[in-house]
């Protein structure tokens, strides 16, 4: 078994419930392969860099996943078949960085009511970067 992190981005006009239907659904997948899905999170509804497929908005959830490259295969193709689902990416690592910086929730569900995690402290070179004056560059 092997370290993954899966990414995927899902349509804009999906409810908060077809999000989480649709990131269980793919753990399910890891699940049937003997994968364990070690965690999951929804970093929001973010616009996009480009348009995608007439998309300017998505949803973006992380999955954190211990399978085999078997289970990373069919989930990549099970991906590619699935309209709902507008980008996607799987990383190896050799260690998962808990909770991500990106990370609001653990379900859109939660995030859509209020749900959030805890705030995120801001790195030393965030302070850093916040202090410079562009003005008298």
């Amino acid at each position: 078994m092997a370290l993954y992190e899966v990414v995927f981005i899902a349509r804009q006009d999906l409810s908060a419930e077809d999000v989480d239907n649709l990131s269980d659904k793919l753990a399910q997948i890891i699940v049937e392969y003997k994968g364990k899905v070690l965690s999951k999170e929804y970093w929001g509804l973010r616009t996009l860099a480009y348009k995608i497929n007439k998309n300017t908005r998505g949803h973006y959830i992380l999955l954190n996943i211990d399978a085999s490259y078997d289970a990373t295969r069919e989930l990549q193709r099970v991906v590619g078949f699935n309209e709902n689902i507008i980008r996607s990416n799987i990383f190896s690592v050799d260690k998962h960085q808990n909770p991500s910086k990106l990370k609001i929730s653990n379900d859109a569900r939660d995030a859509k009511a209020g749900k959030v995690s805890e705030a995120i402290v801001p790195s030393s070179i965030d302070i850093e970067i916040e202090k410079i004056d562009i003005n008298n560059l």
